[in-house]
C-alpha cells in the first residue's frame, strides 16, 4: 500500500449569493442563497513513500484545498483518502505524528518565544526522545546555521531566518511526509540554496516524502523528480518532471567555445533543417535544436568539422516554459498520462 493513497476526492464549498448594497444585505438576512463551488473535483493520486513530488497548478486550482484534506483540516465532501494507514481529518493525533509543514506566510513558532523555547515546546508535544530531539538539534543547527538566532524571539527573525527554524521545526519529530507551500517565497538565493540543499538531504538520508507547492519552478526541478499538475480541480498530469520536458520542451541550445573564429564551410550551419545559428561572437557559436530533428551528437560533429573545439555546454529546457505554457492554456494535457513522443537518442 502506498504511503498516501487518494480515491476520487471531492471537495465542494457553500457560498453565498447576495445582491449588492445594503438592499441585497438585508434579503440576504432573511432569505440565504447559496451556490456550489467544487474546489477539488474526483482526484486520484498514489504518492509512495520517500518520493518527492511537486504539486502545482495556478491560483485557485484545488493545490491549499488538497494538501488541507491529507492534512487533516478539511472534511472531504466525498472520496477516500488515507496517509500512512490513518484517515486525516478523523484520526488527527496520529496523522499529525506523521505529517511536518512549512507554509511560506505562517509560522508554528511562539512569536514572543526565543526558538530554542518553541522547539522545547514542540518536543513536550511531540513527546519527542530526548536522544532523538538532542541529535536533530544538533543536525538541524548545523545543516541550517541555526546557531546564529536560535535565542532570539521569533518576532525579531529576518523572513530568511524564520523559514529555516520553521523548517527544522517541521522534522524535528521525524514526520514520515512533509508539506512545503512556498518555502522559499520572498528569499535570496543564498538562502534558497541552503533550504534546497536542506529538503533534498532530509528526502535523501531520511527517506522523507516530499509535498511541495510552489510558484518556484527552480524549487521544482532542483528538489522533485515526479510532477503533478491541478487546473480547475482536476489533475491533468501526473507522471515525470523528465517526461514532460523531453515531449514538450523540445529545444536545446549548445554553446562552442572556439579555439579561433570560424571562416568558410560557414553554410553547413545555415543550411541545416531543425537546427540554427542562435549566437556567433568571435570564438563563441551558439545553436539552438530540436532535439526530434537533430541529435545532440549530430550538432557537435557538424561544428568539430569546421573548426577546434575546446569546449562546449548544453543548456537543457527548464520546466517553467512547459508550465507556463500548460497555465495559459497553450499546451493541453489530457487524462493525467505521461506525454508520449519519441525522444532522439543524443
Amino acid at each position: 500500500m502506498s504511503l498516501i493513497e487518494v480515491q476520487d476526492l471531492t471537495k465542494t464549498f457553500r457560498q453565498a449569493v447576495k445582491a449588492p448594497g445594503l438592499v441585497g444585505a438585508v434579503k440576504h438576512m432573511f432569505t440565504q442563497k447559496y451556490r456550489e463551488k467544487q474546489a477539488v473535483n474526483g482526484i486520484s493520486l498514489s504518492i509512495e513513500a520517500g518520493e518527492a513530488v511537486a504539486y502545482v497548478g495556478p491560483n485557485g486550482a484545488g493545490k491549499s484545498t488538497t494538501i488541507k484534506m491529507l492534512s487533516g483540516i478539511l472534511v472531504p465532501t466525498s472520496g477516500s483518502v488515507m496517509v500512512d494507514g490513518v484517515v486525516p481529518h478523523k484520526q488527527r493525533t496520529d496523522n499529525a505524528r506523521t505529517i511536518g509543514a512549512v507554509f511560506g506566510q505562517r509560522t508554528q513558532l511562539w512569536f514572543d518565544l526565543p526558538i530554542i523555547e518553541s522547539f522545547a515546546l514542540l518536543k513536550d508535544i511531540y513527546e519527542i526522545p530526548e536522544a532523538v530531539y538532542r541529535y536533530n538539534m544538533d543536525r538541524f543547527t548545523e545543516l541550517l546555521s541555526l546557531d546564529e538566532f536560535l535565542h532570539q524571539p521569533t518576532r525579531k527573525l529576518s523572513l530568511g531566518q524564520r523559514m529555516r527554524a520553521d523548517l527544522a521545526a517541521a522534522l524535528l519529530h521525524n514526520p514520515r511526509i512533509v508539506y512545503l507551500d512556498e518555502p522559499t517565497i520572498g528569499l535570496d538565493i543564498a538562502v534558497k540554496v541552503k533550504i534546497r540543499e536542506f529538503i533534498k538531504q532530509m528526502n535523501r538520508e531520511q527517506g522523507t516524502t516530499i509535498i511541495l507547492t510552489t510558484h518556484d519552478l527552480e524549487d521544482i526541478e532542483d528538489i522533485c523528480r515526479r510532477l503533478v499538475i491541478i487546473d480547475q480541480g482536476r489533475i491533468i498530469y501526473d507522471g515525470s518532471l523528465q517526461a514532460v520536458k523531453d515531449a514538450f520542451a523540445r529545444e536545446r541550445t549548445i554553446h562552442f567555445q572556439l579555439s579561433q573564429p570560424l571562416s568558410g564551410n560557414e553554410h553547413l550551419l545555415t543550411d541545416w533543417p531543425g537546427a540554427v545559428v542562435e549566437q556567433k561572437d568571435g570564438q563563441h557559436i551558439a545553436i539552438r535544436f530540436d532535439r526530434f530533428e537533430v541529435s545532440a551528437s549530430e550538432v557537435v560533429s557538424r561544428v568539430m568539422r569546421l573548426g577546434e573545439v575546446i569546449d562546449f555546454r548544453i543548456d537543457e529546457p527548464k520546466i517553467e516554459h512547459v508550465i507556463r505554457r500548460v497555465y495559459e492554456g497553450e499546451l493541453v494535457l489530457t487524462d493525467a498520462e505521461p506525454p508520449k513522443a519519441m525522444v532522439a537518442n543524443d
